[in-house]
């Protein structure tokens, strides 16, 4: 049986047996042929002659044309195939079984500098009802690390001004307690007292954060006015809910923050997540570095 025949009789596997939706099956064997037309060029044989040593081969020709992403999905096509040939003993040995992809290049997630944080901060007018509440919104996002989501369900009676703890409640209804700085919880309590009671009025949700009508504010809501402080700030900041949360954690890093601490107060389920931020902190003081020690920056550009 030829190379096409075996295609064939791969396709009717997968949307007959596997029942594979049809653009996952088509995907599938848009991979095998162009698997196919690499052999070719490559003189390799047909799919009955692929050795171990070619299917490596074929990984490090993958991995300099393709991201990650598609090559996870072109070797899952290429181990399905040669599965489905074991299993018709059409081959002796599986050439892909045991190959995996090349590893995932981790990219760093954006974050914020001191001084550009304190950029923000400043060009807030806090003697506003809109600016207070505004700089409550970039304060607990900066200094507690909690998701959007998480931050727009707190309520008033999550906060413990006694004990500076807020109970966040986050993914998978897990519930955390997060630290209250002292000035966090000096502006939540200001921003309560007047702008907060200002804008809510004779409303009874409980909710923290709220819009200028009053209302609950939405993620959506939230996002806007990072934009607005942004724009009034004339930055060049880039900043999302997330950016602030990556800054947080790093900031914490930076500083001598262990990382158990630091996972716990994020929610991460598992400390791999967390990790990631003491490369950020790895780049963050080779940064000052190369800025505080002229010599240092003069040879870092060469």
């Amino acid at each position: 049986m030829n190379d096409q025949q075996w295609l064939t009789l791969f396709k009717d596997y997968l949307t007959g047996i596997k029942r594979y939706a049809k653009p996952t099956a088509e995907a599938y064997l848009q991979d095998l042929t162009d698997f196919q037309r690499f052999l070719n060029q490559e003189a390799f044989g047909g799919f009955q002659d692929v050795s171990r040593r070619v299917a490596k081969f074929y990984v490090g020709y993958l991995s300099e044309h393709y991201a990650g992403s598609s090559i996870s999905r072109k070797l899952s096509a290429l181990k399905t195939f040669y599965g489905f040939l074991n299993d018709e003993n059409a081959i002796d040995h599986h050439p892909f079984l045991e190959v995996k992809p090349p590893k995932k290049k981790r990219i760093l997630p954006d974050f914020i500098y001191p001084e550009e944080i304190e950029v923000l901060f400043r060009s807030i007018d806090q003697s506003k009802d809109k600016g207070l509440r505004d700089y409550v919104v970039l304060e607990m996002l900066y200094s507690t690390g909690v998701r959007v989501g998480e931050l727009i369900q707190i309520k008033l009676r999550d906060i413990d001004l006694s004990s500076r703890t807020i109970k966040v409640h986050g993914k998978g209804g897990k519930d955390r307690l997060v630290p209250l700085s002292k000035q966090l919880g000096a502006l939540i309590e200001n921003y309560n007292l007047i702008a907060r009671k200002n804008l809510v009025k004779h409303k009874d949700h409980g909710f923290l954060i709220v819009n200028l009508r009053g209302e609950p504010i939405t993620v959506k809501g939230v996002r806007h006015i990072l934009k607005s402080i942004i724009e009034n700030a004339g930055s060049a900041t880039r900043m999302t809910p997330h950016t602030l949360r990556h800054t947080f954690a790093s900031h914490l890093i930076s500083n001598g923050a262990d990382l158990r601490s630091v996972q716990e107060m994020l929610g991460h389920a598992h400390i791999s997540s967390t990790q990631i931020y003491t490369e950020i902190s790895k780049e963050d003081l080779k940064k000052n570095y190369l800025k505080a020690h002229s010599r240092a920056r003069d040879h870092h550009e060469d």
